[in-house]
């Protein structure tokens, strides 16, 4: 078991950020500090992105603390992918920072000598402080719906979705009404027999820049949530829909004329609250993700209504834990800062552990 001050779990845009602010801080990279990253390769989330998905397309990069993102001349047509994931793996070089991969967390419990154990199988750190930024991308969300286990064509949640040659020439329904559905049809619309939208609610498109002011606000509402134990809206649900690139093109094909959510599925389709019935392929399930935070489950921090009671980033139940990449930090808008204040937390605990839970 190795002993140190921090681990930080996860190494996306919260998790760096928050081990740049640690180091800043005066805790020294691979002694004082760790992070555990579970994926093969840097890049975060943005690693498993589609190849498709060019940064031209993307509606949103957000900088690390401390470090532009350099721009190349040929960045528009490279997939985000490749882009994001050299530039953090650059950020981890610049900055020295300890980053262990590939490390997936199992568990966070409760130790000896007040220190929180973080085990990834046979492996195991004893920490002071754990700053949990695990994200979503790891756990898509697929609603449950009546027929779907009998349904005879393909299955597919948008997290796995690698670009539309694959849906030549077939009939597909995706569903939701984010970013990822709009992206996925605007490139399948090109190939598909054809493609439906269908969505619970009418989509919320967005006239509006999605200015800092703006941001703020909507981290905000996001925030009130998790000071109050409830689950957390995501920020995607509060910005609604900007008119962005893959929007625009979609809109142009004709791929974004919603439809509202069919009944049940059968073996061969979909049957529609009218009771009419659509013949159907593949069904995408753009339904957005949840936290992943099954390896915080030993810690018990959940309330009864299965939220997270925060105090900005401090877990109120368990005041040596922090979530960054949760709630309101849980997309690029609030990422940075909640890094930031997680490694603020974290060092006012280890030096003034009788004010932490204050």
């Amino acid at each position: 078991m190795t002993e140190v001050d921090v681990v930080v779990i996860g190494a996306g845009q919260a998790g760096l950020s928050t081990a740049f602010h640690v180091r800043r801080l005066g805790y020294e990279p691979g002694v004082d500090y760790v992070v555990l990253d579970a994926g093969d390769r840097p890049g975060g989330a943005w690693a498993s992105r589609p190849p498709t998905l060019t940064m031209a397309k993307v509606h949103g990069v957000f900088d690390l603390p401390g470090f532009e993102r350099p721009h190349a001349p040929d960045d528009d047509d490279r997939p985000a992918a490749d882009v994001v994931g050299a530039y953090y793996a650059e950020y981890e070089r610049k900055f020295d920072l300890p980053v262990i991969r590939p490390v997936r967390v199992t568990s966070v419990r409760r130790g000896p000598r007040d220190r929180l154990i973080v085990s990834a199988g046979e492996r195991e750190w004893a920490a002071r402080s754990v700053v949990s930024a695990t994200g979503t991308w790891t756990r898509p969300y697929w609603p449950a719906y009546p027929g779907a286990a009998d349904f005879a064509g393909r299955q597919l949640h948008s997290a796995q979705y690698r670009g539309p040659a694959e849906f030549a020439g077939q009939r597909v329904v995706v569903v939701g009404g984010g970013n990822s559905a709009a992206h996925i049809l605007s490139e399948i619309a090109d190939v598909a027999a054809n493609t439906t939208w269908a969505t619970r609610r009418p989509p919320q498109f967005r006239e509006e820049e999605f200015t800092p002011d703006v941001g703020r606000a909507v981290v905000a509402k996001v925030d009130e949530r998790v000071r109050a134990g409830l689950p957390p809206a995501s920020v995607v649900s509060v910005t609604g829909l900007a008119y962005t690139t893959v929007v625009r093109e979609a809109l142009a094909k004709g791929a974004l004329e919603r439809v509202p959510m069919f009944s049940r599925i059968v073996p061969d389709g979909v049957v529609w609250a009218d009771g009419s019935f659509s013949p159907v392929d593949v069904i995408v399930w753009a339904t957005g993700f949840r936290a992943a935070l099954g390896h915080l489950s030993p810690l018990g921090i959940r309330e009864h209504g299965g939220g997270i009671r925060m105090d900005g980033t401090r877990v109120v139940a368990e005041p040596r834990l922090q979530l960054v990449g949760y709630g309101p930090s849980a997309s690029t808008v609030g990422a940075n800062r909640a890094g930031r204040a997680a490694a603020t937390q974290v060092h006012r605990l280890l030096t003034q552990p009788e004010l932490a839970a204050a």
